[in-house]
């Protein structure tokens, strides 16, 4: 049976976030929960142990050997004092941190911030914040935009996953661009132990590859890319006037002209691929998540894959 949501209290000021929580804040929040908790039990535990194995094996104790031991595992040194052979046995290691760095900057906030990609990067950190608690491991978040905004370090608890979500949706109205490439080298100092990074994002950057390589030789990273159906199509809305919202001129596109419409769904379509074959060629795992469906099958459908290779 899943767990009641946590209280929250009505309080207008979070010593742990410093900004401002209003009631609707806190209602979206707790839906948020609600919704990570039911989906987290029924979609996503079983995979994500067998996922997430932990960070490898130690030393749990000796015993006498018995036939069909494995004979590599003879421990000599007890074996010397016993004079009969002994066996090490070891157990998994399975203290595991999962990491969401979170994008925030400008270009996530166009359209409704809050049921936009911030709105679905707070519903997945939410997501695999209590996956992480339902198997007894630590969840932490990075948020970034052209810098490092904030580190929350990993910790245990549904009381601080529910810190990590309310990290993401109150926070300063962002006016930069974004710098994948220092989120990821800022991870890979200070992230000591293996850990599962998600990266939640857009992706809307360049130059990021090389760094992300290295995050991944010693982390597992898995892209989670953000995808509005503006960035694939425009729809016909005739004369429109486009800004780029991290900088860069405004332009004015007709919508209405076919022509305008098939030569930007084909650049949308390239980036697209360009982004897949970077990030595979960095070993990152990726799934794109559309803002228009639902955000937890694309997520739920790698993991289910994932398990079925391990």
């Amino acid at each position: 049976m899943a767990a009641a949501p946590l209280p929250l209290t009505d309080e207008r000021v979070d010593p742990t976030i410093g900004g401002v929580v209003t009631p609707e804040l806190l209602a979206q929040v707790r839906r948020i929960e609600i919704r990570a908790r039911r989906l987290t039990s029924t979609l996503l535990s079983g995979d994500y142990r067998s996922i997430f194995r932990g960070t490898g094996i130690e030393f749990a104790d000796a015993r006498e050997y018995v036939p069909g031991d494995d004979v590599r595992r003879i421990d000599w040194n007890v074996t010397a004092r016993m004079g009969t052979p002994w066996v090490k046995e070891f157990v998994e290691e399975r203290e595991l941190a999962v990491v969401c760095a979170v994008d925030l900057s400008a270009s996530q906030l166009v359209g409704r911030p809050q049921a936009g990609r911030l709105g679905v990067a707070a519903e997945l950190t939410a997501l695999l914040g209590f996956a992480a608690v339902n198997n007894q491991d630590r969840a932490g978040l990075m948020t970034f935009s052209d810098r490092v905004e904030r580190f929350v370090p990993p910790a245990r608890g549904a009381r601080h996953v529910l810190r990590l979500v309310r990290e993401v949706l109150l926070h300063a109205q962002p006016d930069r661009a974004t710098d994948i490439t220092l989120a990821v080298d800022y991870l890979a100092r200070v992230l000591g132990r293996r850990s599962a990074v998600f990266l939640i994002s857009d992706f809307f950057a360049e130059g990021y590859i090389a760094s992300l390589r290295t995050l991944a030789r010693r982390h597992e990273v898995i892209a989670l890319v953000l995808v509005d159906p503006v960035d694939l199509e425009l729809p016909d809305a005739r004369i429109v006037e486009m800004q780029p919202v991290e900088g860069g001129p405004r332009v004015l596109l007709d919508t209405s002209d076919a022509g305008v419409r098939a030569r930007y769904a084909e650049a949308a379509q390239r980036r697209a691929r360009e982004r897949r074959l970077s990030l595979s060629s960095a070993g990152v795992d990726h799934v794109e998540i559309r803002l228009d469906q639902d955000p937890v099958a694309p997520l739920a459908a790698y993991f289910r894959r994932r398990a079925l290779t391990r």
